[in-house]
This record gives C-alpha cells, sequence and structure tokens, in this order.
C-alpha cells in the first residue's frame, strides 16, 4: 500500500535540484554568442577549416549537454552562427556524460567526453576533422595584448601547471583503480 508524503512539496525536490538552475534566457544567449565568436576566431586562423566548412552552409549542428545545448548553423563564409530556434538539425552531438566532475576529470586526462551523434555522417566527419586539426593558439592571441614574452611565459606556466594536474589525475586515478576517488568533502583533496 502507498503512502503519501506528509510534504507534498518535497515531492520530486532531488530531481529538481539535479538538474540545477535554469539561466535566464538573456545570460544564455549572451554565453552562446561569445561561444560562436571564440569558435569562428579559432575556425579564421586556419583556411583549410573555412573551406572545409564552405560546402556545408546551412547545414545546422547541435551540441548538447544535459539541458544545454547550442544550435550552429555553417555560414557561406564557412563560419558558425546561431542556428533559428526550432529548426530540425542535421547534426545532433549530445555528451552522455552527465556529471560535471567526469566531465572535468575527463578533460584533465586529455579524453574527449562520450557523446551519442546522430545525423549526416559527412558534416560530422568535417566537424571531426576540425576537432582534430584545430588549436586555439591562445599564446598568440595573448602576445597581441601583452606583448611576446609576458604572454610567452604565462602560457610556460600554464602549461606545467596542467600537465602537473594531468600527472596528479593519472597517478590518483591508478591508485584508485583506474577511476579517479570522488572526494567526500572531509579532508584534503585525494
Amino acid at each position: 500500500m502507498a503512502t503519501q508524503s506528509p510534504f507534498p512539496f518535497l515531492d520530486g525536490l532531488f530531481e529538481r535540484i539535479a538538474q540545477g538552475p535554469r539561466p535566464p534566457d538573456w545570460l544564455v544567449n549572451e554565453a552562446q554568442q561569445r561561444l560562436v565568436l571564440l569558435i569562428n576566431h579559432v575556425l579564421m586562423q586556419e583556411r583549410a577549416a573555412t573551406e572545409r566548412l564552405i560546402p556545408r552552409k546551412g547545414r545546422v549542428v547541435r551540441v548538447q549537454w544535459r539541458q544545454f545545448f547550442v544550435a550552429l548553423q555553417v555560414t557561406p563564409a564557412g563560419l558558425f552562427d546561431l542556428a533559428a530556434q526550432g529548426g530540425t538539425p542535421d547534426l545532433r552531438f549530445e555528451v552522455t556524460e552527465t556529471s560535471p566532475l567526469g566531465l572535468a576529470q575527463a578533460a584533465l586526462r586529455g579524453d574527449r567526453p562520450p557523446v551519442r551523434i546522430d545525423g549526416a555522417v559527412d558534416f560530422a566527419g568535417d566537424l571531426q576533422w576540425l576537432a582534430d586539426n584545430l588549436r586555439w593558439d591562445i599564446e598568440d592571441d595573448m602576445a597581441r595584448v601583452i606583448g611576446d614574452v609576458p604572454a610567452h611565459t604565462i602560457a610556460s606556466v600554464a602549461r606545467s601547471a596542467a600537465q602537473a594536474l594531468r600527472g596528479f589525475v593519472r597517478k590518483s586515478g591508478a591508485a584508485a583503480g583506474g577511476a579517479v576517488a570522488p572526494w567526500s568533502g572531509n579532508g584534503p583533496l585525494p
């Protein structure tokens, strides 16, 4: 016999907490616009990338993680713009790892997150080529603002810190039997 909760407002509380708060639409739009600017900045550094996308003009890719998504449309210049809302994407990428900690650990190990791909295979192949061959040269961008020497110094320190962090994550993962032990919140980090 099923019993009802004496606190009906608690029904589904954990599900609502797990979904997290929804950011306001204006903030989501601004973040997506900035993401498009960054992606296009990286694309414009490599002519082969834009040339590869030009034949795909008008195609839409939707990338989703949990309730967050962005839909991008290829422009005639071989760049990206936000796609019109409500359109049907030609390609869908859904990141299947739902844990932010799991995504961060995978990134620190240098692994790509697990994704489910649905849609146009040729378009997916072009985007895979972009992911494999494009890198943001942040040191060059910083050098334009603060100069070559400070930019090189900052980039070197950042690379060393990232390498040390990756080594730490690998050692922690090996000690935990292949998986990084979760931190309980009590005591020092594992």
